[in-house]
């Protein structure tokens, strides 16, 4: 039987899976919304893989997680692997584009750069604290203009004369595009300077201080937004290459982690009908009344975490 392998990737806005085989060809893969529901996502996400999984011929052997809900992520589906963001996105991208130097990365609400020397990561930065340069601010604004946000690339790409949108605040931002609406600026124009903003946002916030050369790698799910790449392939002066599974490439990265290391364990995707809950507690056992998540199957305490110190572990 042939061994395959799961890597999740469990975001703010979306969760990302995919199983893979011995030579990272993809068995199997889903692209959901998180809801709010992280737990909820992964039931949901692992109910749309085991469809196209080839079980009769094929077994997951070991899974990994990564994005902000890995930890929960892992205990849930018993991960062999549990990595951070930044890793799994260098892993995934280095093992489809061993030369790449710059890898590109904006999602639903957060973005990053990572620097790549030699097929390592040598340096990155993250932005979590403006949402001026995310997926979530393109939807909002496209949905203002009454299209939906998979159409924003078709209006932009018509533009003769982007306009200048002012997106170093999402507020600001706003404000700037209501007013150049009331000013009669065309919706392809509008779009166009949008998509200007963002790559601007992005460069001088996460990008700034960073010698991007190329080969440039740009991923996260705004990579599908063609209206972004173009915008990016002007203000660097160079191609921008954005692969077929840019949105799946944490959970990507994250699989051929856990394939890579020697630890095993079977998957069952009956977790998909297990209950598992969390509640938060205070240790109250010394000074730093640590604030500890806990984890439970059913009524069984299966894992905390939040303690800084022995006296807080697992509340146990």
């Amino acid at each position: 039987m042939t061994q395959a392998y799961l890597g999740i990737d469990v975001g703010s806005i979306s969760t990302k899976g995919v199983i893979i085989d011995d030579k990272n060809n993809i068995l199997s893969s889903a692209y959901i919304w998180t809801e709010g529901d992280p737990i909820g996502a992964v039931k949901k996400l692992l109910r749309l893989l085991e469809k196209d999984f080839p079980k009769e011929r094929c077994k997951i052997v070991a899974t990994g997680t990564t994005g902000s809900a890995r930890k929960l992520t892992g205990v849930v589906v018993g991960a062999t692997t549990v990595k951070n963001e930044i890793t799994a996105h260098a892993v995934g991208t280095t093992t489809f584009y061993p030369d790449v130097r710059t890898i590109l990365e904006i999602g639903g609400q957060d973005s990053k750069i990572i620097l790549v020397e030699n097929g390592v990561a040598v340096d990155y930065a993250m932005n979590t604290l403006c949402a001026a340069g995310t997926g979530a601010f393109l939807s909002s604004q496209a949905k203002r203009l009454g299209i939906e946000a998979e159409d924003i690339a078709s209006y932009a790409l018509r533009s003769k004369h982007p306009t200048p949108i002012a997106a170093r605040c999402t507020v600001f931002a706003e404000s700037d595009l209501v007013h150049k609406i009331q000013m009669g600026h065309t919706k392809e124009d509008i779009l166009a300077g949008i998509c200007d903003a963002v790559v601007a946002n992005y460069l001088n916030n996460v990008g700034k201080g960073k010698k991007i050369i190329s080969p440039v790698v740009f991923q996260g799910g705004v990579s599908k937004n063609k209206g972004v790449v173009a915008a990016f392939e002007k203000a660097l002066g160079t191609q921008v290459t954005v692969d077929e599974n840019s949105h799946l490439m944490g959970a990507l990265g994250v699989a051929i982690i856990a394939r890579r290391t020697e630890a095993r364990r079977d998957f069952d995707f009956s977790v998909k009908d297990m209950e598992f809950y969390t509640r938060d507690a205070s240790c109250g056992r010394c000074p730093n009344n640590c604030e500890i998540i806990c984890v439970y199957q059913g009524k069984e305490l299966i894992d905390a975490w939040g303690n800084r110190c022995e006296r807080g572990a697992m509340l146990h």
